[in-house]
This record gives C-alpha cells, structure tokens and sequence, in this order.
C-alpha cells in the first residue's frame, strides 16, 4: 500500500497493553514480560476423543506419521494469546486446533509464526496447516484452501468517549480525513486498498491507513493520539472493549468473513478436517468451546471447504 508506515513504539508503552491484547509478534518472551489477561478453565478439549469415521479421511501417509505441522498466529485473545505470561497460548483458535486433531487422532507440532508469513508458507510446504483467524476471502481461494469453523469478520473501535464517529461504523466514507490503524498482512490491510477511492468520489479527504506488526501497539496509537480508529477482527475487538484497561468503544460490524483452517491449494487435508468440524459441532464441543471465549454469535452451523467470500 503506497504510503504505509509501520510505527515503533517504545517498549515500556506497551507493556500494559500487551497484557491485554497478547503478543501479536507470537514471541512468548514478550507475553512472559508483559503478562497476560487471565484464560478461562473450562476444558471442553477434555473428553474429545478419536473418530475412526473422519480419521479415515486423511491421507494414509499422515496416519501412519500421527503428526501434521501447523503454523500459528498468535496475536490476541479470544482467537489465540499468551495468558498471565504463559509461554503456552490458549484461545478458541487453540481449543478448536486441539479438538479436531483428537478428533482425527494425530498430534499437532505446532508452530509460532507471524501472521503475514504463515499463508505463504503453506504452499512452501513448511506447514500443513495454518490457523490465525484467517477470513476466507476471493483473492485468498486463488492460492489457499479452508475449512470453516466460525463466523468473524471486520470491525471498527475507537478510544473510549470518542463520539465523532456516532454509534457505528458502516460505510467506509465515515472515515475520509481520519487515520485509521490496523495490522501487517490482514483483509483490514486488503479492504482499505481497494477502496481508498472512496473518499475522493465523496468529495471527501482521504484516509490515511497506519500498519503496525503488534495488536498492542495499534492500541497504544489509539490512546495517544496517533491514529482514530482501530479496525480489526469483531471478535476481537468486542473482547477488547469489554476489558477496562483498554479503555475501547466497539463501533460494530463491517463486514462478515467465514474463518477457517488454512491450506495450500489442493490439500488432501480438507475433508477430513471439515469431518472434525462438523463432528465437534454434532457433539456440542464446539458450543462448549466458543461458550468458554464469549464467541457464541460467530456459531455456524456446518463446516464448509473453500465457500466463496460473504457478499
């Protein structure tokens, strides 16, 4: 994107807002320094066990190994984070990961990388599988293959008490002459592009779009001033507004985006992970995992292989 900037914050600034938010770096040593907002101790996880039927899906030199790699962002809860300076992340991505592969009966090496890396890497071979909260978009089924297992998508937050924007974001002309923040390698990053000639249409002055590589830090520029608004994962931010060291007004939805596990495009994965999915859905561990991260509204009803982007 023309124009971009990737801040540098001082790292004593975003220490009290990296315990809020986790480490968007994936690095467990931050987390550790840090701290971490507290997880909650249900474990639905628990009681998953093998199913033979959706075992048989994958490929038969996967099940003799036991094992599939996968790459994981971990950036901010309730998605995937660092709790009380853990250096083991939780999360509904986490819990929902560790449930399919019971389901399957294989062991996940997981893998801590960086969001903007980890698609990329899929088609290197250097995972199986991805997860990072990954919308299912037009532009990502050209290379990428997903299993869905919730309904996220993008939203808008701004510093408590800021009016200027009313109660909600809806059109992206609301934000002609503001800068608005959001993170490296992400559909935010994709949507704002594509659309910069918004304002200019609207006889408006255009956004100025800020990207920065940590969650922690896009709030720390919110707090201080340095841009307006946050736009991020609905999940995410309503999490975050809801914690009140954040001191963040979530502004609504934007736009709904099926999430799913990441593949490279052709996996032989795929349905045996959506067999998983839909499993963990018939058996209520599903409902019990997203009860336990406060995601009930992002419920769907089935798993589905590469569906086309919401409209």
């Amino acid at each position: 994107m023309p124009g971009r900037t990737r801040p540098l914050v001082a790292a004593a600034a975003l220490l009290p807002l990296l315990a809020l938010t986790g480490c968007g770096s994936g690095d467990p040593a931050d987390a550790t320094a840090a701290g971490g907002s507290p997880a909650p101790t249900a474990d639905p996880v628990a009681a998953v066990h093998k199913v033979d039927s959706a075992a048989a899906l994958l490929p038969a030199d996967v099940r003799a190994a036991g094992t599939l790699r996968i790459g994981s962002s971990v950036g901010a809860p309730p998605s995937a984070y660092y709790p009380n300076g853990s250096r083991t992340p939780q999360g509904q991505d986490i819990d929902i990961a560790s449930a399919v592969a019971k389901v399957l009966g294989i062991r996940l090496e997981r893998q801590d990388a960086s969001f903007e890396t980890i698609l990329p890497a899929l088609g290197s071979g250097k995972y199986d599988v991805g997860t990072g909260n990954f919308g299912v978009t037009t532009e990502r089924l050209k290379t990428i293959d997903f299993v869905t297992y919730i309904d996220d998508g993008q939203g808008f937050a701004v510093k408590q008490g800021d009016t200027s924007f009313g109660k909600k974001i809806t059109e992206l002309t609301q934000l002609c002459g503001r800068t608005v923040g959001i993170n490296a390698g992400t559909t935010f990053e994709a949507t704002l592009a594509a659309q910069k000639g918004v304002c200019a249409k609207a006889g408006k002055k255009p956004y100025e779009v800020k990207v920065y590589a940590e969650n922690g830090a896009t709030i720390t520029a919110l707090q201080q001033g340095r841009i307006d608004v946050i736009m991020s994962t609905i999940n995410g931010l309503r999490y975050q507004a809801a914690q009140p060291a954040a001191h963040t007004a979530f502004l609504g939805e934007y736009h709904r985006l099926d999430v799913g596990f990441a593949f490279k495009k052709g996996s032989k994965l795929t349905k045996a992970f959506q067999a998983a999915v839909n499993e963990l859905i018939e058996n209520g561990t599903y409902d019990r995992i997203l009860k336990k991260w406060g995601t009930t509204g992002s419920a769907i009803d089935s798993s589905r292989i590469s569906p086309p982007e919401h409209t």
